[in-house]
């Protein structure tokens, strides 16, 4: 009896484990393109490990597929369609009675090293298809269905190799009355490497006589505490033929380290940067930033910042269309008796911001010392003891000296609508000014004084619907004149470019001739040539001080 009852549960395990093992699964996701649009038609074919020929099922209108009733087991998933390239899934695991959704990206042959756009998720940038791939991307998503087990895996199922790049062709006038003209080619290249860490890599390359260069490779690492340690090595060259003539290039090399972390309601993040400069003789500097938020309320934010150079804000415009000269990249420098001087600075900044609805208001209070104050002067073939001419952009760097001042800000930020935000800035702080009699332009750093001034700035950020065209346009006014910008370390929501600026970017539409992610870009600033203070070089020729110098620039930038 006993030898009976043991063969009967042997027989119902048995039964239940076939019964188990040939419980059915299924395979569904969504099939687009590199721009998010769905893809009707495409055939999608699971092949087991073990079959020759495998099932074989085509995406609806919605680009939607399911393949169901397959056995556990591997798989590989292998996407097709005309005019794009073919996208493997390979050792995909399947258990009994799982649903496991694998959404695909087909790209084009010009998208064969999967270019996307870099840069930070911001508002304006957000539309589904790209909120969608970033989140599948960064993290698997596990959930419960009533049928059973659904797993949600990253779109490119590896865990490493994400990679995201774009190229930009650029083209325009700077400095005098777009007098001249200037190309550069800008890159970027990112990196998803050892599943948490991204490596990246920006470049800028001009044209002309000599060839200007700046490169910024970086490695971030997320820490499972939230942490993200951060290093990046910058090389930059200029070459034009009036410096060369005299001090041969200009190479700056730079190392930065960077982290950040959270304690509780405190946020900090900390590091330094060490440049050395090559260029009429060897000059080096330390700088040091960091910044401190506590949150006292899920609305209300106390911050503390300490930085040690002016802040790039280009980044704000989804793609740095900033040309590769000496006034708009760092580090700064100008000459002292024919020998090289970094602008060195130390700015201290205490702030509180609160948002209600969509309404957010900053209030801050700030002290900044600045010594060798790198003021950007229009003209060219300028020749004189305290500036760096650059020919690509026809402005050079004037040593202003050293000053220090104190002052406040006052942000107010409003959302408007979906994708449209309205900033009113008002700043009150020290300038440096010059007398309104002329001058030759070795005399004006002897008469350069520290005045206090007022500014306020407007700025409207706007996608437009349904063409996607990305605006932003923003008018900074001084109540008198000035050689640098009131608040000139501003990295709130209310910093603007002096003067008037317009940016726009738009993306192309999708045709047969017109490859998918190719965008128009337009970048002006001081449109309206304020602000220029004229002097006089040694030759009697007029020469400008300015705040900003009026350039237009204009080009195409490809997303692969």
């Amino acid at each position: 009896m006993t030898r009976k009852l043991g063969w009967i549960v042997l027989t119902l395990c048995v039964s239940l484990s076939a019964s188990a093992a040939v419980n059915p699964s299924s395979i569904s996701g969504c099939v687009r393109n590199s721009s998010g649009v769905p893809q009707m038609g495409a055939a999608v074919e699971i092949l087991a490990s073990a079959a020759a020929q495998g099932l074989v099922v085509y995406t609806d209108a919605k680009g939607n597929y399911t393949a169901s009733g397959l056995l556990p087991g591997t798989y590989t998933v292998r996407v097709s369609a005309p005019s794009f390239l073919p996208s493997v899934r390979e050792r995909i695991g399947l258990s009994s009675g799982a649903t496991l959704v694998i959404n695909v990206t087909l790209n084009t042959l010009f998208e064969a090293i999967q270019l996307v756009p870099k840069g930070p998720n911001t508002a304006e940038d957000q539309d589904d298809w790209r909120w969608t791939l970033r989140s599948v991307a960064n993290r698997p998503i596990l959930r419960l269905a009533d049928d059973g087990l659904v797993v949600v895996r990253r779109s490119d199922e590896a865990k490493d190799g994400v990679l995201k790049a774009k190229v930009a062709f650029l083209a325009g006038s700077d400095g005098e009355a777009f007098s001249g003209s200037d190309m550069s080619t800008l890159v970027q290249w990112e990196q998803s490497v050892f599943s948490t860490g991204k490596l990246g890599f920006n470049g800028n390359l001009g044209y002309g006589a000599g060839t200007p260069m700046n490169f910024r490779a970086t490695y971030t690492h997320e820490m499972p505490n939230g942490s993200r340690p951060e290093i990046a090595l910058t090389v930059k060259r200029f070459a034009t033929p009036e410096v060369a003539a005299r001090h041969a290039a200009l190479q700056a090399l730079a190392l930065s380290m960077a982290d950040s972390t959270a304690i509780g309601n405190l946020e900090l993040r900390y590091g330094g940067e060490m440049q050395t400069i090559q260029f009429a003789g060897r000059s080096t500097a330390f700088r040091p930033f960091g910044s401190a938020d506590y949150h006292v309320s899920s609305d209300t934010v106390v911050g503390y910042r300490y930085s040690s150079s002016v802040p790039n804000m280009r980044q704000e415009k989804g793609f740095d269309t900033a040309p590769a000269d000496l006034s708009e990249s760092g580090p700064r420098v100008s000459l002292v008796g024919g020998s090289p001087a970094l602008e060195r600075a130390a700015h201290h900044e205490v702030s509180v911001s609160h948002r209600r609805g969509k309404n957010s208001v900053q209030l801050a209070a700030y002290r900044d010392t600045v010594r060798n104050v790198a003021l950007t002067g229009v003209g060219r073939d300028v020749d004189e003891d305290g500036a760096v001419p650059d020919i690509y952009s026809g402005s050079f760097l004037y040593n202003g000296g050293d000053f220090s001042t104190a002052g406040f800000r006052a942000v107010y930020e409003r959302q408007l609508m979906e994708g449209t935000t309205a900033t009113v800035d008002y700043s009150y702080g020290g300038v440096l000014t010059a007398p309104e009699f002329a001058m030759a332009l070795p005399d004006v750093r002897a008469n350069l004084k520290t005045s206090n001034r007022h500014s306020v700035a407007t700025k409207l950020k706007t996608t437009i619907k349904p063409s996607r065209t990305r605006v932003i346009a923003s008018y900074r006014w001084t109540d008198a004149e000035a050689l640098t910008p009131v608040d000139m370390f501003n990295a709130s929501a209310g910093q603007t470019d002096p003067y008037l600026n317009l940016f726009v970017k738009q993306p192309l539409p999708d045709r047969k001739f017109i490859p998918n992610g190719l965008e128009a870009l337009v970048d002006i600033r001081n449109l309206l040539a304020e602000g220029y203070r004229p002097v006089v070089s040694q030759d009697g020729q007029a020469i400008y001080l300015v705040q900003a110098a009026r350039s237009v620039r204009g080009g195409l930038s490809y997303t692969f």
